[in-house]
């Protein structure tokens, strides 16, 4: 992944050379994530081509971004994962590109959104697309190219990917727990890691627990496990789950109380107002916490099991159809309007998951900001086409993954748990002890009041309902979490 600022005078007659760890021409300058490498390549006519891959390890192709330079034109192009998103916006001759959206601070202008964009966030209709919160900013989606030139900034979606429509049946004789391992293990093995330290997001699921199972096999020097522990008796059944996968598998485990860091904390990034992508994910403060663990015992890939339930889901996903959102009681006229457009201009269907490929880019940034590479295996292209394939009976209810981990000796209450880990009161406790005090301030001045996109008296009235009520509305959080960042940018 990449930060640049690239101007195109710059490029009429350049003279690339490499200066404190960046990549430097005139004004212009191209800098490789703490985690990444520039590769330079040239084509035959000259043009510089950079192409930016995770440890320069070429057998992990598809996760890129190519950028192809010649005088007056620039053109980035984005593998088919989206391990980290790239957000660009160009403006008087220069284009400035990010996987940091604070980096791009400076051209961001928080009273300048796209309301069908705020209207999907306040109402959790997130959707995939090359349209961000801001105006003139972009994200580059999977596949997807960005031209840049003097009559400014173009980005061209790829063709709709192609995927299995229908399952087919197995051929005599083929085990597909057998098929599953060495999918896995070669998707593992794949990863770039030159220490082979590495860590697993273990929450005590299947998915987390697959994972783990096949990162034990591989057999790394040093494997570290981290997991969030969501408390109460739900978080007690969770807990004898990781014990279980920690003793089996031999990893070094730290458990990280998720109570302790529930959204809107103090020391967490939204209370300290620390700059941040306003569209992150609501339990980034517990999540920042495991990343600083992985980061500080030196782990320079973590294995996370995103994407499970989707790989997993009876239905194609080219045939799935969107749930109907929750009604959302303070949106102001502006927000309202803008839910008539909210499927406009979305990029076409992907390679992987659109769910993963949305969860990446609010948890993935926070890996990379770390000096962590994340890695979601279950989502390989390799892996989603075999799964694909599968007769439903062996994804239904996760059956193939549950066998597997009976298989390799873990007990049924491991496997099929009766009551699986949530978040539920993590969320609720961050609401009715933080959250409201923002609500309250919010009541006195607010960016998304001014602006139009929420009803100051509908919030008034959710205020007082919380405090009538022994449950704080968990769709406050959207409208919190979006503008405490927003005023984080500011």
């Amino acid at each position: 992944m990449l930060s640049m600022r690239l101007r195109l005078a710059d490029l009429q007659e350049p003279n690339w050379r490499s200066q404190g760890g960046r990549w430097v021409t005139g004004e212009s300058w191209i800098e490789p994530a703490n985690v990444s490498t520039l590769v330079t390549e040239f084509d035959d006519d000259r043009a510089p081509r950079v192409r930016v891959r995770v440890r320069e390890d070429k057998r992990y192709e598809a996760d890129f971004v190519t950028l192809t330079m010649k005088p007056g034109e620039a053109r980035l192009s984005a593998g088919v994962f989206g391990t980290a998103p790239l957000y660009l916006t160009e403006k008087g001759g220069e284009l400035h590109a990010s996987w940091d959206l604070t980096v791009l601070r400076p051209q961001v202008r928080t009273d300048r959104l796209v309301p069908r964009v705020v209207a999907r966030t306040l109402t959790r209709q997130h959707r995939y697309t090359s349209e961000t919160l801001f105006e003139g900013v972009h994200r580059l989606t999977e596949r997807a190219s960005a031209v840049f030139t003097s009559a400014g900034l173009g980005i061209r979606y790829p063709e709709p990917a192609e995927h299995v429509l229908e399952p087919r049946m197995l051929k005599s004789g083929v085990d597909p727990l057998g098929a599953l391992d060495e999918l896995l293990t070669y998707v593992i093995r794949e990863a770039p890691t030159a220490t082979g330290c590495v860590g697993v997001e273990l929450s005590g699921g299947a998915d987390s627990g697959n994972v783990a199972l096949a990162v034990m096999a591989v057999g790394f020097p040093e494997a570290h496990s981290f997991g969030l522990l969501v408390g109460g008796s739900t978080g007690r059944r969770q807990r004898e789950r990781r014990r279980a996968f920690v003793e089996h598998c031999g990893f070094h485990d730290t458990a990280i109380s998720a109570m302790r860091h529930p959204p809107f904390c103090p020391g967490g990034v939204r209370a300290l107002g620390k700059p941040h992508d306003p569209a992150g994910a609501f339990y980034q403060e517990a999540f920042d916490a495991v990343r600083e663990q992985a980061a500080a015992r030196r782990c320079e890939v973590v294995y996370t099991g995103s994407g499970g339930d989707e790989i997993n889901a009876h239905h194609s996903r080219t045939r799935a159809e969107l749930p109907t959102p929750e009604p959302v009681p303070w949106l102001g006229r502006k927000a309202a309007r803008a839910l008539a457009e909210v499927n406009e201009c979305l990029a076409p269907i992907a390679v992987l998951p659109v769910p993963t490929l949305m969860a990446f880019g609010m948890h993935n940034p926070g890996f990379v900001r770390a000096g962590v590479w994340p890695v979601s295996p279950l989502v390989h292209p390799r892996i989603g086409r075999f799964m694909e394939q599968l007769p439903h009976e062996y994804k239904r209810g996760k059956a193939l993954f549950r066998e597997r981990i009976r298989r390799a000796g873990l007990p049924n209450r491991v496997a099929a748990p009766v009551e699986p880990e949530n978040f539920l009161a993590v969320l609720e406790k961050g609401l009715r002890t933080y959250g409201l005090p923002v609500l309250d301030d919010m009541l006195r001045e607010s960016v998304l009041v001014d602006l139009g996109y929420l009803d100051p008296r509908a919030l008034a009235r959710a205020r007082d309902a919380a405090d009538a009520s022994s449950v704080v509305s968990d769709l406050l959080c959207d409208a919190l979490a979006l503008e405490v960042g927003l005023r984080s940018l500011m």
